[in-house]
């Protein structure tokens, strides 16, 4: 069976038609570039077509928040691409903004505004929560998750940073599945080693890789399926499954993922 496409409107698409989208899907880096990342992109803009929300997003316009390039110590680089990205969200009067990258969401929510862009800047586990509660989207019917264990890891970025803890659970929580949580979650939950721009460095010696560490935790629950929230945690998680015996059985998803494969999409 041919796989339905959709196509996904630009802003500069729906200022040219005098349109206003809802909101504004930001894709960040992973979810334009990364292999495995551009899987959530798709799955994600899959739910929002299928919720009926008017979307668009940038496109070529859109650059990296700086997010990598400030937590590396580079103040300019940063400034930099925030005040290009701010006049372009300026020039089409974005309101709100919807991402699936922890790092995009605490930048654009918490550091934008220093430099004069204030939007309502939403995760999407958020988001998903919202288009759950609404009736938007129906999880319910589905029985693909019935009874299965599924673990989530906290994102830094989404959790610590930002208070957001309950949204990704109550995302889960509507497969239906059986959520398990690790020693570690929540408030003290391990970081996935990411963090900090450590993503693009070699870790340091003399300890355990804090991947390898914290998949060992999740392992431990008995899930068979880990969720996480940020393509960061994706990459260092599936990177650390690589390490253990039960990587074909264990598999890593996320929300977006596991939320368009209970909706049939």
């Amino acid at each position: 069976m041919e796989e339905q496409t959709y196509k996904v409107p630009t802003m500069a698409e729906m200022a040219a038609q005098n349109e206003t989208p809802e909101v504004l899907f930001w894709v960040g880096c992973a979810g334009s570039f990364d292999d495995r990342y551009k899987k959530v992109t798709i799955a994600f803009t899959k739910i929002l077509n299928k919720a009926g929300i008017k979307f668009a997003v940038l496109g070529t316009e859109e650059s990296c928040t700086g997010d990598p390039a400030r937590r590396a110590g580079n103040e300019f680089t940063f400034q930099m691409l925030a005040m290009s990205n701010i006049q372009v969200l300026d020039m089409y009067g974005v309101k709100k903004i919807v991402t699936a990258c922890p790092h995009c969401f605490n930048t654009l929510k918490n550091e934008y505004p220093e430099l004069g862009g204030n939007y309502e800047v939403l995760h999407h586990s958020e988001y998903l929560q919202q288009l759950i509660n609404e009736g938007r989207i129906r999880t319910q019917g589905n029985q693909a998750f019935t009874g299965k264990k599924i673990t989530f890891h906290d994102s830094c970025y989404l959790g610590r940073a930002n208070d957001v803890y309950e949204a990704p659970r109550h995302v889960l929580e509507s497969l239906d599945a059986d959520l398990v949580e690790m020693k570690r979650c929540k408030t003290k939950g391990l970081c996935c080693g990411a963090g900090g721009g450590q993503m693009f460095k070699e870790p340091e010696k003399g300890r355990k890789d804090i991947n390898i560490e914290r998949i060992e935790e999740a392992l431990q629950t008995g899930a068979h399926t880990i969720a996480v929230a940020c393509p960061f945690c994706m990459v260092m998680m599936t990177d650390g499954l690589k390490n253990k015996e039960k990587e074909d059985s264990v598999k890593i998803y996320d929300l977006a993922e596991l939320i368009a494969q209970a909706e049939g999409l």
